[in-house]
């Protein structure tokens, strides 16, 4: 039971802070686009680590610092969103899913694939 109301928190706080994380208003955070792909509780919802997926960063060192900066914030806006005895601290790591799902579907569609002809049949 303990583990279906991890599992319902991790999704509330995917969900709020996807919301969230389009109204942050640092311009080293709007790089792309940003989407929550998994988020990851303790037991005891003292951290949460959050993977995020950014498609078109520019630069992911000025990006870390733009969460780093921000997280002060989002924790505070989950809090007050969320009903949760301890507001989890914030730990994000990078997702390059997207990306790399982009980099190998251009790598397919440069393919050179000749087409087989359909075979003609005698009449």
């Amino acid at each position: 039971m303990a583990n279906n109301r991890l599992a319902r928190t991790n999704d509330d706080i995917q969900r709020v802070l996807s919301e969230l994380l389009r109204s942050v208003k640092d311009p080293r955070v709007q790089q792309g686009m940003i989407s929550v792909t998994r988020v990851e509780t303790t037991g005891d919802l003292r951290y949460a680590k959050v993977w995020l997926s950014v498609y078109g960063m520019k630069d992911e060192k000025e990006f870390k610092r733009g969460l780093k900066s921000a997280s002060g914030w989002l924790r505070r806006e989950l809090g007050s969103s969320m009903s949760l005895r301890y507001t989890p601290e914030l730990v994000f790591e990078l997702d390059h899913s997207i990306e790399y799902g982009a980099h190998i579907n251009q790598l397919i569609e440069n393919l050179d694939i000749r087409q087989d002809e359909p075979e003609e049949t005698e009449a």
